[in-house]
């Protein structure tokens, strides 16, 4: 689990307006996002029950022009 230090920036009116983050931290947000989202593609493909054909084939079938 990440450890996130937020700071946070207030307006005059007392209303939150940003989170600031340690640059470190905000990397570490983002690579967990990326995974989160190769996680979900990988998900979204293997629900959907497609043909695959050897890496080979469809080397061959490109070059072939079909």
């Amino acid at each position: 689990m990440l450890a996130l230090h937020p700071e946070y920036v207030i307006n005059e009116h007392q209303e939150t307006t940003a989170v600031l983050l340690p640059f470190q931290e905000w990397q570490q947000l983002l690579e967990a996002f990326e995974e989160l989202e190769d996680i979900h593609a990988y998900d979204e493909a293997k629900a959907q029950n497609l043909q695959f054909i050897p890496f080979d084939q469809a080397i061959h079938e490109i070059e072939r022009g079909s």
